[in-house]
């Protein structure tokens, strides 16, 4: 029996027959953009995540992006200004950042648990400083209290990207809500996933809320009127019904994830194997350990039929797109780019293929 990473048709397959019979019914009707369903998700994602509002985009990217292009316009960013990143992520974050005419600095991780030291971000600190983004990295909170008091203190905009932890944290305290803005993706592997790409802003800034939105429809409020220079990206009607859908078990599919996290933090017993570091709360998007010797043990496992992937290889001031970081001392995101391997965890893992991803785990030597 081999073991894939992530079968996605097996996790649709759950939402079935409603899926299916949803997907038909929006198909048939007359609105496919900007439509009931749309208005009706936005909704219930504000309330599920704990803001008042959201605003369906076309992906997790342009929902950062919009965010900064939202900033820019009313005048609370402009051109240059400097936005702290996590150096260890993925390379949408600073992309959307830098697309935005702002500057990216980047911020050493904690190698425990991959977040963002908000020490390290403090040396980073400059006059031109004024946001920061927080990547909930893998599925865990990367935002406490140090973090609101940082932001505080020095009035920086705190920026979130929750694109992989979608329902992480109690009620009131959820991610997404915790920020002056928050970017989500809806990409199909993600815990909340749709059928293609979508993706959501959240915010209790009902200014921001609005720019966001007219912006994304090419920056205009009214039709044939418009007042900014905008972009196309909506959430559109099929995608939204899907992750109405799929909204309703989010809490239930991610007590799943984290029961399966569980059993791997407490079986695994190779000594080779670095093992996560669980700091706050987590829903569990990755399940990423370490491993000096990666590629070998990867093969040893893949040998067994057990598929693992690298989330991410290259760190992003290795990548051609970030020439301008090329210099940059990161040596902790260096050390986790170079040993990190995602094991499968999804809610259609079954507990005898997880018994066998341990077992293989545990006797790999390499």
């Amino acid at each position: 029996m081999s073991v894939p990473f992530l079968d996605l048709a097996q996790v649709n397959a759950t939402f079935e027959p409603v899926l299916s019979s949803v997907l038909t019914q929006v198909a048939r009707g007359n609105q496919l953009i900007r439509g009931s369903e749309v208005e009706a998700f936005e909704r219930e994602y504000a309330h599920h995540v704990g803001t008042s509002l959201a605003v369906g985009v076309g992906n997790g990217f342009d929902a950062l992006h919009l965010i900064f292009q939202a900033y820019l316009s009313l005048g609370r960013l402009r051109p240059g200004d400097e936005v702290l990143v996590p150096a260890c992520t993925h390379m949408a974050t600073i992309l959307a950042v830098k697309q935005s005419g702002l500057r990216p600095v980047p911020v050493e991780p904690d190698i425990d648990s991959f977040l963002m030291d908000p020490s390290h971000a403090e040396t980073q600190l400059t006059s031109k400083t004024k946001a920061i983004v927080f990547v909930h990295l893998y599925g865990q909170k990367a935002i406490d209290q140090r973090v609101l008091d940082l932001a505080r203190k020095h009035n920086l905009l705190l920026i979130e990207d929750n694109a992989q932890a979608a329902g992480c944290g109690k009620p009131g305290e959820r991610t997404g809500s915790l920020g002056d803005a928050a970017a989500h993706s809806f990409y199909p592997t993600k815990n909340l996933g749709a059928l293609g790409d979508g993706g959501a802003v959240t915010t209790r800034d009902p200014e921001l809320a609005q720019l966001v939105r007219a912006l994304g429809n090419y920056g205009s409020v009214e039709r044939d009127q418009f007042q900014w220079p905008g972009f196309n990206s909506r959430l559109d009607e099929l995608q939204a019904a899907v992750l109405r859908v799929k909204l309703k078990r989010l809490d239930l599919d991610n007590e799943r994830r984290q029961t399966l996290a569980a059993r791997y933090l407490a079986e695994i017993k190779n000594p080779q194997v670095i093992l996560p570091t669980v700091v706050r709360d987590h829903v569990w998007h990755l399940f990423v350990i370490r491993h000096e010797k990666r590629e070998r043990f990867r093969e040893a496992l893949a040998a067994q039929g057990i598929s693992t992937m690298v989330h991410y290889p290259v760190p992003p001031h290795r990548q051609l797109a970030l020439a301008d970081w090329s210099t940059s001392s990161l040596p902790i995101t260096e050390e986790i780019h170079r040993t990190v391997i995602s094991l499968p965890l999804n809610t259609a893992l079954t507990d005898h293929q997880q018994e066998k991803i341990i077992r293989a785990v545990n006797q790999v030597q390499v």
